[in-house]
C-alpha cells in the first residue's frame, strides 16, 4: 500500500545524493533506512556493520550462495 509523506527538502537531497550512491530510487533508500532503523531500536546492542553482514547473509541464504558448514578437528 502506498502512502503519499512530505519531507523535509533537505533531507530529501540527502537521500538523493546516499541513493546515487547505493543505487537504490529515492523510496527504496528511504526504506532501506527505516530497515535499519527498527533492527537498530530493536536490537540497541548491535553494530551498524553487523546488521549490515546479517542481512548480507540472510539475503545470500535466499539466493543459494551458501555452501554447508563443515566442522573440522584436530587430529592428534
Amino acid at each position: 500500500m502506498a502512502t503519499s509523506v512530505r519531507l523535509d527538502d533537505e533531507f530529501v537531497e540527502n537521500v538523493k545524493i546516499h541513493s546515487h550512491v547505493s543505487s537504490r530510487t529515492v523510496p527504496k533508500q528511504i526504506e532501506h533506512w527505516a530497515k535499519i532503523g527498527e533492527i537498530v531500536e530493536e536490537n540497541p546492542d548491535l553494530s551498524y556493520e553487523f546488521i549490515k553482514e546479517a542481512l548480507l547473509a540472510r539475503e545470500e541464504i535466499a539466493a543459494g550462495k551458501v555452501s554447508k558448514y563443515v566442522r573440522r578437528t584436530k587430529r592428534g
